[in-house]
């Protein structure tokens, strides 16, 4: 690891960091990251929706913003393409877009290592729990079923683990007796939708740094955000 910024430049209000936002579902968080870049004139901007599967309800919403998007499926030609073949179409078509950064949100493919190199330290993640802690597609089951009274989200840098990468901020959630995932899972999203576009901030700015004793961000003591 290094001391440089995460994300690769300091960015601003008039040359903000472009980013590419990766989903493959409802698209909500997307939406939510797009109204709050253009009400609150972040230094980061979305510049193209990329998603794995074509008929996502994510992909309306990203048109209904006026946000090109770039569909890219397993399937090409009537061959369904390995892991890497997927992911080298996706870089060639994303590289129309000038895209400087990645935000995956919702994004249910695990990246190859190939891909994590030639986008070092400039994809992040965001996942309904509070890491290390229930990591994996089932989240909020695995936390009811736990009978914890404390979850939340985590925004990290993504590596080549599932939901392994270093952690840069959390936001925690209750969780209530009479919770069931679908409770559960809006009370997280609304916190999700605070925290990712405050995250995405502090990287635009420069203040997320990899060193050798770990990931800092500048101006910030401990990364519970409440």
């Amino acid at each position: 690891m290094d001391s440089e910024p995460v994300g690769g430049r300091v960015a601003s209000t008039s040359a903000p960091l472009r980013c590419a936002v990766f989903i493959s579902g409802s698209g909500s968080g997307m939406e939510a990251m797009v109204l709050a870049q253009r009400s609150s004139g972040l230094p980061h901007e979305t510049t193209v929706v990329v998603s794995n599967l074509s008929s996502i309800e994510g992909l309306h919403r990203a048109e209904k913003l006026g946000i090109p998007t770039l569909v890219v499926e397993r399937t090409l030609n009537g061959r369904t393409l390995s892991r890497e073949e997927h992911e080298a179409e996706v870089m060639e078509r994303l590289a129309a877009y000038d895209v400087e950064f990645i935000v995956l949100s919702g994004y249910m493919r695990l990246l190859s290592p190939v891909f994590l190199a030639a986008w070092k330290h400039r994809i992040v993640n965001i996942h309904p729990s509070l890491l290390p802690n229930f990591p994996g597609a089932h989240a909020h089951r695995d936390v009811l079923e736990a009978k914890v009274n404390l979850s939340g989200c985590t925004v990290h840098l993504v590596d080549e683990g599932m939901d392994t990468g270093a952690i840069i901020a959390q936001s925690p959630v209750p969780v209530f007796s009479d919770d069931d995932e679908s409770s559960l899972s809006h009370r997280v999203k609304t916190e999700e939708h605070r925290l990712y576009p405050r995250v995405l901030t502090w990287i635009a700015e420069g203040r997320v740094h990899l060193t050798a004793d770990g990931l800092t961000v500048e101006g910030v003591e401990g990364r519970l955000v409440g």
